[in-house]
């Protein structure tokens, strides 16, 4: 019976916290309603143009790098804040052209921002994605292609672990803000706020490697997982992509040319459109 009284327990704790807990009470709230992966794809009940209470979904694009953080560098000398910058202007300028759905850049020209920073502007733009972008340098000149990353207290492979430990060189992240919510509360919200995020991170990754298959050249084993630091926010589902990666050398002679970016951010625009119009939400 000790099992049944502590949830019954928790059941209280968790009903208090929905009508007086602050911070991530909002968050468990939120338009993230992705169901976890094997139960199928999940419906928008919003109808076109998606979302909760007929709200369009936001986006935010997350250009990797700025300012004095150049990112990778390719053998030509080709800056990879320059490549994420122009690829997410372009996504942006593409959804929001659809009318389906509200992108927005973490920044839009060439400045350094913090991970932090990065985090809370897409929470203040109540974000239903964020999307950072990313053409990094791999642990061998060999690899090359797209793919997708969620977050992972441990890595999936080395080769993503790798790859973690350059970008979280950038700087910390801080957490979310619980100081008013009673201790077992916190506890009980933060961890469905976890649970529902990284499911819905999953979701979308899965989508955007099934939907950019055939269309974009792939890394092997393209979706993979590893402690990223700006997939760390508990209440706004979070995947990187690697649109390719700077130190192959065909990678960088297309991410390079105009038409090379405007093909990712084409793919990427359609399989984005159909994502969170649609199957994203419940």
């Amino acid at each position: 019976m000790e099992w049944r009284a502590e949830g019954m327990k928790r059941r209280r704790l968790l009903a208090r916290g929905l009508s007086v807990g602050a911070g991530l009470t909002a968050a468990v709230l939120m338009p993230q309603r992705v169901r976890a992966a094997g139960s199928g794809a999940a419906k928008s009940t919003a109808g076109k143009g998606g979302g909760e209470r007929g709200r369009r979904p936001v986006l935010m694009i997350d250009p990797g790098h700025g300012g004095a953080d150049p990112g990778a560098i390719g053998p030509t000398g080709l800056q990879e804040k320059e490549v994420t910058l122009a690829v997410a202007r372009a996504l942006a300028n593409r959804l929001n052209a659809s009318g389906q759905v509200t992108a927005a850049l973490t920044r839009s020209d060439d400045r350094f921002m913090e991970l932090a920073e990065r985090v809370h502007r897409a929470r203040v733009a109540q974000a239903h994605l964020l999307l950072s972008i990313h053409a990094d340098s791999a642990p061998t000149p060999a690899a090359r292609g797209f793919s997708a990353y969620t977050l992972a207290e441990s890595a999936s492979d080395p080769f993503a672990a790798a790859l973690a430990r350059r970008e979280n060189l950038a700087d910390g992240l801080g957490g979310a803000r619980l100081e008013e919510t009673p201790p077992e509360v916190a506890a009980i919200l933060f961890d469905l706020a976890v649970h529902r995020t990284r499911s819905a991170a999953a979701y979308a990754q899965a989508a955007v490697v099934r939907g950019v298959d055939g269309r974009l050249p792939l890394l092997e084993r393209p979706k993979r997982s590893a402690n990223f630091a700006i997939l760390k926010a508990p209440d706004i589902p979070s995947i990187l992509l690697e649109i390719g990666f700077l130190s192959n050398a065909s990678d960088e002679r297309r991410l390079g040319e105009a038409e090379g970016r405007a093909q990712v951010a084409e793919v990427l625009a359609g399989v984005l459109s159909r994502l969170l119009d649609g199957e994203f939400f419940n």
